[in-house]
């Protein structure tokens, strides 16, 4: 098999047959890093459009609108990630398709206000941009694996059939930009356009062995992500201090905000990094398929926690419609389903589970109902914020004193199975 890196200096086309999934020392390439950064825009304008919605108590128009657009955000990237990692050749094609990826990711972020606000009025759903933006995502991806399907007999049957199914849904998108019905009709077909998108992967990757992603390469983009997203969780922060600032100058409330937000983006990071994806990946690629699309969860999840903080910022700022103890719970819940995703991501990693992980799971539970009691009984949100960190640092501690040699002996299992 050829690896179809580059042996020179320049980028003119290339056949795109097929990277060497057990290419030793591969990395994400700095064009994809600068993919992920458009990732920061819409994530950003996601958070910051929850945000506004949870502050004013519309709950369900906030959770409703934020997960449709994670799921068009995070699809879109993940099926453009793995098409990477098996044949990204770095030629002057691969990059102008990546580079019309970033102009869909940037579309999509122009179009969630109108997502947000429509929604918001319960109405119908205004996703005519955000929509666009999808497709402009997924014709690049499309135009992508027509290349792999001209260049590589021994894929040209898996690639068409992406082609086909992605074309297929992409058209169906399309026709649902020019019609607008009722809200009740539109959730319908929007839930069945995601069962097209869906099955493109479930259903080419049992074709011929799937094809020659690297199971590090993959692992690495995730992680980047993970902390591109973490990047909200410090944007939250820094809007949070910014309120207690303006309202009250540089005061101890600023330091604990400060310290909380920042110790949270820490310690997830920490707690993320403790999963061995890349390692069992590269043993059992049949298992990428739970693992890559259970992320969405998680990604959603880090980028809620950020929009949590920012409520945060607008009830100390005292513009916020609803109370303390409501804006807590808008950080405590997606830190709480950050941290249910990863211990379900582990387990349907390593195909395992471990007893230890129930018990560091209700502590770290405990943790976050704590935090919630605490701010409900009077005290400053800033403190609650502090107390939410206890959560991911009580499976942290749980890992580096005993949990680490229990997942030194699940993958010594995952790898022997």
């Amino acid at each position: 098999m050829s690896t179809s890196t580059p042996t020179g200096r320049e980028h003119r086309l290339r056949r795109m047959v097929g990277r060497d999934p057990q290419e030793p020392h591969r990395a994400a390439s700095p064009l994809e890093l600068l993919y992920d950064l458009t990732l920061v825009v819409a994530f950003s304008q996601a958070g910051t459009q929850m945000a506004h919605l949870l502050e004013i108590g519309h709950y369900g128009a906030a959770i409703s609108s934020f997960c449709f657009a994670m799921f068009a955000i995070c699809w879109a990237w993940i099926n453009f990630t793995w098409l990477a990692s098996a044949f990204d050749n770095d030629d002057i094609f691969f990059r102008i398709a990546t580079m019309v990826q970033m102009m869909g990711v940037l579309i999509m972020a122009l179009g969630m206000p109108a997502l947000f606000h429509s929604i918001d009025e319960g109405v119908h759903i205004d996703n005519v941009v955000l929509v666009a933006g999808y497709v402009v995502m997924r014709v690049s991806t499309l135009a992508l694996w027509l290349r792999v399907a001209h260049d590589s007999p021994r894929y040209r049957k898996t690639a068409l059939l992406y082609a086909k199914l992605i074309a297929v849904a992409q058209v169906y998108w399309i026709v649902l930009i020019f019609i607008n019905p009722p809200l009740p009709v539109m959730v319908g077909l929007l839930l069945f356009a995601v069962v097209l998108e869906v099955l493109p992967p479930v259903i080419a990757e049992r074709i011929d062995g799937g094809t020659p992603w690297h199971a590090h390469h993959v692992a690495e983009r995730y992680s980047l992500l993970v902390i591109i997203a973490l990047g909200e969780v410090i944007l939250g922060t820094i809007l949070a201090i910014s309120a207690v600032v303006e309202e009250q100058g540089w005061t101890w409330e600023a330091g604990t905000v400060a310290f909380g937000g920042t110790a949270l983006a820490f310690a997830l990071w920490w707690l993320y990094f403790t999963m061995p994806s890349g390692e069992v990946l590269a043993h059992h690629r049949e298992r990428g398929f739970g693992w890559g699309y259970g992320h969405i969860v998680l990604f959603g999840s880090v980028a809620a926690a950020g929009a949590g903080l920012h409520v945060a910022s607008f009830v100390i700022q005292g513009e916020a419609k609803i109370d303390p103890t409501a804006a807590m719970l808008t950080l405590a819940i997606p830190v709480g389903i950050f941290i249910a995703a990863l211990f379900i991501l582990y387990a349907v990693l390593l195909r395992q589970l471990d007893g230890l992980h129930l018990w560091l799971f209700v502590g770290a539970i405990l943790a976050l109902v704590a935090a919630v009691v605490t701010v409900a009984s009077g005290a400053d949100l800033a403190v609650g914020i502090v107390v939410v960190v206890l959560s991911p640092v009580v499976v942290i501690v749980g890992y580096e004193t005993i949990g680490h040699r229990h997942q030194d002996e699940a993958i010594a299992r995952a790898i022997a199975s």
